[in-house]
């Protein structure tokens, strides 16, 4: 793989949503817009962060920038609450309640007969209903007191370096069941920092932080496969740029945008594959290149989209994901089985 940027947020955003800038759909919200939710009860973009903090470029990797908003990616906490505000801070009757949603929806679709080309004010009301129809079965999906003691071991739960990665990873495996449609999950991160930025103390870094994310990755990965979920979902695992093959402050390494690499498992791309090489030394993809553009590309018609004809209006224009006029994105048909 190679990228366009070489610090963190730009490249970050760049992998999400194919640009550099801020505010630009990422491609949870594309896909969303796209096929919709086959769970009425959940959102269609779920996103698992570490709830110690975000990595660089915050909620920017699951906005819907000019999409409408329902597309966006809602955070669910892997500790406390998974969604805040979702119950109640005082006991009610479902009467009350029942009354109470149908007072705010009266008084919405009054105010949408006033203004009926705020799309933002739709946006809200199914916000507002999606909310009513979590609070019966969110708590129910992210439920993980059901799972068997061998499953909770595979992801790591019950020990102490595994357990936050491998807590997220099993929560993903189950929204996947229950029909999310895009599942993010973003790997443990230090404090305002993202986790693998080893500009010094590489080997240091590197032994401190794969331990956390390889064992429960692997769980999801052969936990979707035994249950019959790998050919229908994939999964992707990647950061958003690579490191320079020479030394940085004695023992570390910079960003380098030109070589970086990517997982994918199931969806129908090629099991046991390895495709590409750099240069000699590992500084530049050189061989059966593979931009961030073809990779979004190849995304969407895995997920059954023509990339080409995938669009929406924003300043006068036809915006992509891709826009293949302009970036000359492709489908790798060699990645796939």
């Amino acid at each position: 793989m190679y990228g366009a940027h070489n610090n963190h947020p730009q490249a970050q955003r760049f992998f999400h949503s194919g640009k550099t800038q801020a505010l630009w759909p990422t491609m949870g919200s594309w896909i969303c817009y796209a096929l919709g939710s086959e769970n009425q009860n959940m959102p269609g973009f779920v996103v698992l962060r570490d709830p110690k903090g975000y990595t660089d470029g915050g909620a920017n990797h699951w906005t819907s920038g000019w999409l409408p908003a329902t597309f966006a990616g809602t955070e669910i906490r892997s500790e406390g609450d998974a969604v805040l505000n979702l119950n109640s801070s005082r006991d009610e009757s479902k009467q009350f309640r029942e009354r109470k949603a149908k007072l705010i929806e009266t008084l919405n679709r009054k105010r949408q007969q006033l203004f009926p080309g705020e799309d933002r004010l739709e946006t809200r009301i199914q916000n507002y209903e999606l909310a009513a129809r979590m609070q019966l079965n969110a708590n129910r999906i992210l439920d993980l007191s059901g799972e068997t003691e061998t499953t909770l071991a595979n992801y790591g739960v019950n020990e102490e370096h595994t357990s936050d990665f491998g807590k997220r990873c099993l929560m993903a495996r189950r929204m996947v069941e229950a029909g999310v449609r895009f599942v993010e999950v973003m790997v443990t991160v230090g404090v305002s920092t993202s986790p693998y930025d080893n500009h010094g103390n590489l080997k240091g870094g590197l032994e401190a932080i794969c331990p956390r994310v390889d064992k429960p990755t692997a769980a999801l990965i052969r936990d979707l496969k035994q249950r019959g979920l790998l050919e229908s979902t994939l999964v992707i695992w990647s950061g958003e740029f690579g490191r320079l093959p020479i030394s940085q402050n004695g023992n570390g390494r910079d960003h380098n945008r030109n070589a970086f690499t990517l997982l994918a498992a199931g969806g129908g791309f090629k099991a046991g594959y390895s495709h590409g090489a750099t240069d000699e030394i590992g500084y530049k993809a050189v061989e059966e290149r593979i931009s961030v553009h073809d990779f979004h590309a190849t995304l969407l018609h895995q997920m059954g989209v023509d990339h080409e004809f995938l669009s929406y209006p924003h300043n006068g224009r036809d915006e992509r994901l891709t826009d293949p006029e302009v970036t000359g994105a492709r489908i790798a048909e060699e990645l796939l089985a």
